[in-house]
C-alpha cells in the first residue's frame, strides 16, 4: 500500500510500536489534512489512540517531554499571565513561572506558532510541555470560568425556580436586588451546582484583587468560579439577605441559616457563616443533609465487629458514648444514626446543638444559644426536668457540661455526645483535664468511638505495585503481605481526581475492667492506648488500613486522614 509505505514521523512510530495499522494510520493522516489539523490532534480528538500512550509516543518522536496535568494542582497555575483569549485560540495552558522561563501545556506538538506567541505576549522563554488533548480542554475551562461562563450550562428554569422558603427573607430579598439579576442567578448557580455535585461546604473568598468560590467535595477543596473582584460586595450581600443577616454590618462576624426550596417537593438547608477579612467578608456555607442520618449504620463504613460494639452500647439503657474527632470527620452523621436506631414511639430523646444541623422527626432538638443564657449546661439541667431516656449534647466543650452530663449517664440516662480530639486515648486524658475524676470517667462511659473520613476510590482505580518493605513500613503486618493489591486514584468522567464520595475510619473502644482499672490510676495516654490494643481494639491507624487492604481507598488517602 503505497500511503502506508510513504508513512513518516509520527504516523510510521504509531504502526512501528503496533499502536496502529498501516491503513488506519495512513487515514488518519488523510483525514487530519482535510480537516486543517495536526495528526496529533485528530487521533486524540477521534480516540485512535489512548490519549497518554498516544502523547508519550508524540513526545518522544518530537522531542518535547510528556507531562501529566494531574501532577499539579490547577489553582498554582498564573493564568493572568495569557489571555484567555490567547489559551484558546492556541490551546495552551500556563502550567508555571520559573525565573523568566514559563512552562505551557500543549496537546499539539507541532504548534510552533502557538510557543511564538505567548513568548511575544508575555517576554518570557516558552517552554512547551505535552499533555492529554480531552484533559487540555477541561484545564483551559476550568481555569479561565467567569461569571458569564459559569451561567452557562444550566437550565433557565432551575435558577430561576429557585426561592427562599422563608417569606419576610424573599420579600426583601426581592426588593433589595431588583438591579443584581447577574448575581442572584450566579449565586443560584453556585447552590445548584453545589448540591448536583455532592459538596458539604462552599467559600466564598475575597482577596485583594481576585475573588474565588470553592466547594469541598469529599473533603478536598475544589476551585470552582472565580467572578469579578468588584462583584465580591454584591455577592456577598445577597447571600447575607438570603440568610436574614444584618447587611449594613461588616466588622463583626454573623451566623445564618437559608432554606432554599429548589423544587415543589424538595428543599436544601445551609449554614451559613460571614467572617470579616483584610479584602473583605469571606462567606462559608455548609449544606446541611437531613437524608445523611438515614442512610443506616451499614452505609458509614463500620467493621462487622465494630458496628456490634456501636449497637451493643445503644441497646444499654444507661452511660455514655463519646465521638470524636477533627471538625467535618463525620462526627454529627454518627452521633444522629445511633440516635434514630433509638427514635421510637417510647424513647424521649432531647438533644442540644450549636446549632441543629440534621432535622429529626420524633426527636426534641434545642439550639444552644450563649448570648441568650442557653448554653449546654443549662439545656442539660432542663432536659433532667423533662423525663428523658436519651440526650445529646452537641459537644462538651467544658467542666460544668460535662459533670452534668456524666452525672446523667449514672443515673439512668443514656447521653451521647462529643470531643474535638486525635483518638479514643485522648478524649479520656481530655475529660480529665478538664477536671472530671478519674472515677467519673470510668464508670459512665461505655464506648469510645474516634473516627476520620477518608476519600473511596472511583470504579475507575488501577493497581499500583509497593515493594514489601514500604508496605511493613506504613503498618501492614508480615502476615498481611501478598494476600491484597494496592490500588490508587487513577481519574474518569464519574468522580473527582479518582475519588468518588466517602467511608468511615474507626477505632471504636467498649469500656472493659482493664481499662477502667488505669484510668482510676491516672494512666497517661500512651498507656490508655497500649492497653486498648492489648484488649483487641482496632487503632484509627489499623482500620484505615484495612480498607486499603479491601480496596476501598488508597493508601495515600489513609496517610492523609490518619498518619501523624
Amino acid at each position: 500500500m503505497n500511503d502506508a509505505v510513504n508513512l513518516i514521523g509520527l504516523a510510521k512510530q504509531l504502526v512501528e510500536t503496533g499502536l496502529l495499522d498501516e491503513k488506519k494510520a495512513a487515514d488518519a493522516v488523510l483525514r487530519a489534512k482535510q480537516n486543517k489539523m495536526s495528526l496529533v490532534t485528530w487521533l486524540a480528538q477521534n480516540k485512535l489512540v489512548k490519549s497518554n500512550i498516544l502523547m508519550r509516543v508524540a513526545g518522544e518522536q518530537f522531542g518535547i517531554p510528556y507531562f501529566d496535568l494531574k501532577a499539579m494542582n490547577p489553582e498554582v497555575f498564573p493564568k493572568d499571565l495569557i489571555s484567555e483569549k490567547l489559551a484558546r485560540q492556541y490551546r495552551a495552558l500556563p502550567l508555571y513561572k520559573h525565573a523568566n522561563k514559563l512552562f505551557v501545556a500543549v496537546s499539539d506538538p507541532g504548534s510552533l506558532q502557538a510557543v511564538k506567541d505567548i513568548q511575544f505576549s508575555t517576554g518570557l522563554l516558552v517552554e512547551a510541555l505535552l499533555v492529554e488533548d480531552d484533559k487540555l480542554g477541561q484545564a483551559i475551562d476550568t481555569l479561565y470560568q467567569s461569571v458569564t461562563g459559569g451561567l452557562e450550562g444550566i437550565n433557565d428554569d432551575e435558577l430561576d425556580n429557585l426561592d427562599l422558603q422563608d417569606t419576610e427573607a424573599r420579600d426583601v430579598g426581592q426588593s433589595a436586588e431588583l438591579d443584581e439579576t447577574p448575581v442572584v442567578r450566579f449565586v443560584n448557580k453556585m447552590l445548584l451546582d453545589a448540591i448536583k455535585s455532592g459538596a458539604s461546604d462552599l467559600h466564598f473568598e475575597p482577596y485583594e484583587k481576585t475573588y474565588r468560590v470553592r466547594f469541598r467535595i469529599d473533603g478536598v477543596l475544589f476551585q470552582t468560579a472565580t467572578p469579578p473582584s468588584q462583584l465580591r460586595d454584591r455577592i456577598t450581600a445577597r447571600l447575607k439577605i438570603m440568610a436574614s443577616m444584618d447587611i449594613s454590618e461588616r466588622r463583626k462576624p454573623q451566623d445564618g441559616r437559608i432554606k432554599l426550596k429548589i423544587s415543589s417537593n424538595k428543599s436544601i438547608d445551609f449554614r451559613v457563616s460571614t467572617l470579616p477579612t483584610l479584602w473583605g467578608e469571606k462567606v462559608v456555607m455548609r449544606i446541611l443533609d437531613s437524608s445523611s442520618a438515614q442512610m443506616g449504620i451499614d452505609a458509614l463504613g463500620y467493621e462487622p465487629d465494630q458496628k456490634q460494639l456501636y449497637l451493643d452500647a445503644l441497646s444499654k439503657p444507661q452511660g455514655m458514648i463519646l465521638v470524636t474527632g477533627p471538625t467535618g470527620s463525620g462526627k454529627t452523621v454518627s452521633l444522629y444514626t445511633g440516635l434514630n436506631i433509638l427514635n421510637t414511639d417510647d424513647v424521649n430523646i432531647s438533644t442540644a446543638e450549636d446549632p441543629v444541623e440534621i432535622n429529626l422527626e420524633g426527636i426534641n432538638q434545642v439550639n444552644v444559644n450563649p448570648k441568650q443564657g442557653l448554653d449546654f449546661a443549662t439545656a442539660l439541667r432542663a432536659f433532667l426536668r423533662q423525663d428523658p431516656d436519651v440526650i445529646m449534647v452537641g459537644e462538651i466543650r467544658d467542666l460544668e457540661t460535662a459533670e452534668i452530663a456524666i452525672k446523667a449517664a449514672q443515673t439512668g440516662h443514656m447521653v451521647m455526645s462529643t470531643l474535638h480530639t486525635n483518638s479514643a486515648a485522648e478524649t479520656l486524658n481530655r475529660l480529665r483535664n478538664m477536671g472530671v475524676a478519674s472515677f467519673n470517667i470510668a464508670t459512665s462511659i461505655n464506648l469510645i468511638i474516634a473516627q476520620r473520613l477518608a476519600r473511596r476510590l472511583c470504579s475507575c482505580k488501577k493497581a499500583i505495585e509497593v515493594p514489601d518493605e514500604a508496605l511493613l513500613d506504613e503498618g501492614f503486618t508480615p502476615e498481611q503481605l501478598g494476600t491484597f493489591t494496592v490500588y490508587d486514584a487513577n481519574g474518569c468522567d464519574n468522580c473527582h481526581a479518582g475519588y468518588k464520595g466517602r467511608v468511615g475510619i474507626y477505632e471504636v473502644v467498649k469500656s472493659t475492667p482493664a481499662l477502667q482499672k488505669i484510668i482510676m490510676q491516672d494512666a497517661n495516654a500512651i498507656e490508655i492506648d497500649a492497653q486498648m490494643r492489648k484488649d483487641g481494639f482496632s487503632s484509627l491507624r489499623a482500620s484505615g488500613l484495612l480498607k486499603v487492604i479491601q480496596g476501598v481507598t488508597s493508601l495515600a488517602e489513609v496517610n492523609r486522614v490518619t498518619k501523624d
